[in-house]
């Protein structure tokens, strides 16, 4: 009997990353659309609820409980303060004055962060040139993106700007905490992380929010679910299949993937334009991560002697 050819598999691998990307890249016009008539602590509360019951519900038919011992909670609760509470929302505030193509742009620099903080403190991987070429392209690339209007002053965009980027930051560090989930099933950290993120946000929603007296707009409740249950939920269960079939390299891939569909999902559907500054700064960040990502050529073995 002939052997099974790899290459259908491959193939439905890289059309799902395509996906993965499509979906992740969608995210920001979905809270452009969102924070319209829902304000952006209670959209991230009701994102995170509903992506972290609808996981629930993928491990339970799974077979699959969620861990009871207090210490993993409170690893979850760390990695949601990294993985969504604190970058969910700032990015759902900065959208009010950012547009949503130039969210993805600041948005994919995480990697480069990741190899800032791993060279700084962790020290988990090794590092190379070609990775240091990478952090001064995707640095040139912000620069280019947020100099201009850095140079009017700190004014509201500049600060909106920098929210991404720090939400960046901490994407950044929970990639990096992720890796102490490594004895569990990838989703229960997921669900158990966007739960806890949940239990944080809800109050904070009820206090400054109080979402009773909300008018939400229809398109806001339908970017609200697309959201939720396309770019967490589904997202999150196709970034966990394709990390044990493509690899963590390989699945990085969807970090510059998204941009080029960020933007244009924002364009194509917002109205939104980039000034050819941010246009070059994205050039940047996209050669920047792609030296970032690439995974390094394996070095020849030696013969042995005769």
């Amino acid at each position: 009997m002939p052997g099974f050819s790899p290459a259908p598999r491959l193939f439905v691998d890289f059309a799902l990353l395509g996906l993965l990307a499509t979906l992740w890249g969608a995210s920001y016009t979905f809270i452009k659309l969102g924070i319209a008539t829902i304000p952006p602590v209670t959209l991230i509360a009701a994102r995170t609820l509903i992506a972290g019951l609808l996981l629930l519900a993928i491990l339970h038919m799974r077979g699959i409980r969620l861990p009871r011992d207090a210490e993993t909670w409170k690893r979850f609760l760390f990695q949601a303060c990294l993985n969504s509470v604190v970058p969910f929302t700032l990015i759902a505030w900065a959208e009010y004055s950012v547009d949503a193509g130039l969210a993805a742009i600041l948005n994919s620099t995480t990697p480069i962060f990741t190899f800032l903080l791993t060279v700084a403190i962790t020290r988990h991987e090794p590092t190379s040139t070609r990775k240091l070429f990478g952090v001064i392209a995707g640095m040139a690339g912000i620069c280019l993106i947020v100099g201009l209007q850095a140079l009017n002053g700190l004014g509201r965009e500049l600060i909106s700007q920098l929210a991404i980027i720090a939400a960046t930051i901490s994407y950044a560090g929970a990639a990096i905490f992720g890796r102490s989930f490594k004895g569990l099933d990838p989703l229960v950290p997921a669900a158990g992380s966007l739960l806890c993120g949940t239990a944080l946000l809800i109050p904070a929603s009820i206090v400054i929010d109080r979402p009773w007296t909300l008018e939400p707009s229809t398109s806001s409740l339908l970017a609200l679910l697309g959201l939720s249950v396309f770019s967490t939920a589904l997202a999150f269960a196709i970034y966990f299949r394709l990390i044990h079939t493509l690899g963590s390299v390989g699945t990085t891939a969807q970090s510059y993937l998204r941009v080029p569909i960020g933007v244009g999902i924002g364009v194509l559907f917002l109205g939104e334009s980039l000034g050819p500054t941010a246009w070059i700064g994205f050039i940047c960040v996209f050669i920047g991560v792609v030296a970032m990502t690439m995974p390094a050529k394996p070095k020849a073995v030696a013969a042995p002697a005769d």
